[in-house]
């Protein structure tokens, strides 16, 4: 997690959400009832670096599982909870870390208190979700569905909380427009100071919502929005993890583990630069070290635009050049690059 401006500081399990930090986050496509296979794929996403992993819970057979899952996992459990608040209530009693509702379809305020008066007894912060898709009809007919009306929906929920005097409350604003999404995030954090989970839902496929939340999460973080993340995709939740991180580097917010640079190839480069940089950054993947690695066509593109890699290679005419720290070690043929540098990085 990195240093985040100051919000309202609560607790996930043992994970802070706000009070400074970026908790990546992502949700399980799994069947919560199968509580091996939901469990399994937990522990592979925590194994990926997510902190917390969110679950559909659809039903009460869904909410019995929860209590099992937690026994299997080690991360904080978040409890997705939509038209029914005794779900949550089970939720509670079965080990949620934090419970996420839809203030739009939990029902009348009766119900949203109860969910409150629960979590309170037990420290569980509440997640305020607002989609642009599910606010309340006053709301819609006052606002129209825009990003005023996602900030008006929440700051009502927030006001039912605070009326139970609850106050461990993360909120979320979502569209399937980035700016809409951005637009709403903007409003909402010059007027409350509650964490923020940031994201554009419904992004789409890996390539196109990869795009959409690199451009929604990225302007946000660098204005200094945002305390949690997740980078929805329709993909498998791995990839979500892995372009959480991703966005995170890119902001410079995230300093661990490997990272890749490549220049864009040009009629300059003699090396197969695109084959040799996408190999080498799938090798990256599994590699747990703090290194920033070069792959650089040229020798006009390396080492001296990336003198900060730790190491790197620029192409020549079917060979490359060694370096680390923008000096030169050695000369190696193209068909050695990706063991050369592989190695060079396990031996550092």
């Amino acid at each position: 997690m990195c240093k985040r401006e100051n919000t309202k500081p609560v607790y996930a399990g043992k994970v802070k959400i706000g009070g400074g930090g970026v908790s990546i986050q992502s949700m399980c496509n799994t069947d919560t009832i199968d509580v091996d296979k939901t469990a399994r794929q937990i522990n592979q996403l925590a194994a990926e670096g997510c902190e917390i992993a969110r679950l559909a819970v659809n039903n009460a057979d869904a909410a019995k599982a929860f209590a099992e899952i937690r026994k299997k996992t080690h991360i904080p459990l978040v409890a997705d909870i939509h038209f029914d608040y005794r779900l949550a209530l089970l939720c509670v009693e079965n080990g949620a870390d934090k419970i996420r509702i839809n203030p739009g379809n939990i029902g009348e305020k009766s119900n949203v208190l109860q969910v409150a008066k629960a979590c309170k007894s037990r420290n569980i912060p509440i997640r305020i979700g607002v989609n642009m898709g599910s606010m309340e009809a006053e709301v819609v007919k006052r606002f129209g569905k825009t990003a005023q009306a996602m900030v008006e929906s929440a700051l009502y929920n927030v006001g039912l909380l605070n009326e139970c005097d609850f106050d461990d409350i993360v909120i979320s604003l979502k569209a399937s427009s980035v700016k809409v999404t951005v637009d709403a995030y903007r409003l909402i954090s010059k007027r409350v100071g509650y964490p923020l989970h940031i994201g554009v839902t419904e992004s789409g496929t890996l390539h196109s919502g990869m795009i959409k939340s690199s451009i929604g999460i990225g302007a946000l973080l660098l204005d200094g929005i945002g305390d949690t993340i997740r980078v929805s995709l329709t993909a498998d939740p791995i990839e979500e993890v892995r372009a959480a991180k991703s966005i995170l580097r890119a902001t410079g917010l995230l300093h661990s583990g490997a990272e890749l640079i490549s220049c864009p190839s040009c009629g300059r480069c003699k090396i197969d630069q695109i084959k040799i940089a996408n190999e080498v950054e799938k090798a990256l993947g599994k590699i747990n070290k703090n290194v920033k690695v070069a792959v650089m066509g040229c020798v006009v593109n390396g080492p001296g635009e990336a003198s900060d890699a730790d190491i790197g290679i620029a192409g020549g005419d079917g060979c490359a050049i060694l370096f680390k720290k923008g000096k030169i070690v050695r000369k190696i043929k193209e068909c050695e690059i990706i063991d050369t540098l592989l190695k060079e990085i396990g031996d550092m």
